[in-house]
Parts: structure tokens; C-alpha cells; sequence
């Protein structure tokens, strides 16, 4: 499917969600200390929390049946659930780590989420749209958490 196949609301906030992410390396790489550090920080943050606003969409899918014939029972796998409080997990230990270590763990969630994410589309659990749009957000996140690596932290 291609990015004009995904819904309007769903392209459009995505695309504003960039916003922090590119806001942190730019803070980051342009602000004196002690702002440079807050601005790394917050875009570490930032993708903590959106790592988990991943893993949710897919309780969400699994709780509305997605997948299953409407039925929410049937679609709350052991693999369904374990993918939606994953990437949450990984996100609160990456927030625990040295600041370098968690922004290189964030790239690594993000990518292996679409990745597992590519599978789900071919096993029909995942709508196809929605991998249309994580493909350009996912780059979008994982460039700006690698900034962020080189200027805000010093990697």
C-alpha cells in the first residue's frame, strides 16, 4: 500500500508527531548547556514514550478484534500481548541506561518493531495501511535518535 492509502488523521498526526524528534537534535546541536542536554533528554524521552504508544497500538488492534473476525478474545494471542508490553519495557529500561546505550537500544526497539510489525501485516493481524505510514515515521524516529546520539550525548 502506499503512504496516500493510510488514513488522513492517522497521516497527518503522524507526521506532526516528527516534530519532537526533530526538535531534540536540532536543540541539541544549537543550544549552549545546559539546554543542550535537556533538549538530548527530552528527545530520549520522546521516543521512550512513543516506543510504547507503539506497543499499545497493538493491544488496541488485538482488543477490537483486528485480525480475528471482530472477535477480542480470540485475537489476544501470548505473541499479541507479549508485542504490545515489549516495546514499553524496552523504552522504561532504555530510559534507565547511560543516555548514549538507551538512544542506540531506541533505534534497535524501533526497528525490530517494524520489523515484527512486517510480519503481523503478512498474518493479517496488522492493517496494511498502518505499516505504509510506521515505515517513514520509523525512519524519521530512528535518524533523529541517532542525532541525538552524535550531538546531544556525544557518542
Amino acid at each position: 500500500m502506499a503512504l496516500s492509502d493510510v488514513p488522513p488523521p492517522a497521516r497527518q498526526i503522524g507526521f506532526l508527531g516528527l516534530i519532537p524528534f526533530a526538535a531534540a537534535p536540532l536543540g541539541a546541536f544549537l543550544l549552549p548547556e545546559p539546554e543542550r542536554f535537556l533538549a538530548a533528554q527530552a528527545g530520549l524521552c520522546y521516543g521512550a514514550v512513543i516506543l510504547t504508544f507503539l506497543g499499545a497500538a497493538h493491544w488496541g488492534l488485538a482488543l477490537a478484534g483486528y485480525g480475528a473476525e471482530g472477535s477480542p478474545e480470540r485475537a489476544m494471542t501470548h505473541q499479541r500481548a507479549w508485542l504490545s508490553v515489549v516495546p514499553c519495557l524496552v523504552g522504561w529500561i532504555a530510559l534507565l541506561m547511560v543516555p548514549t546505550v538507551g538512544l542506540l537500544t531506541l533505534i534497535a526497539a524501533f526497528l525490530a518493531t517494524y520489523a515484527v510489525e512486517r510480519r503481523g501485516v503478512e498474518a493479517g493481524v496488522v492493517p496494511a495501511w498502518y505499516l505504509s505510514l510506521r515505515l517513514p515515521l520509523t525512519l524519521g524516529a530512528v535518524a533523529s535518535l541517532a542525532l541525538l546520539a552524535l550531538f546531544g550525548f556525544g557518542l
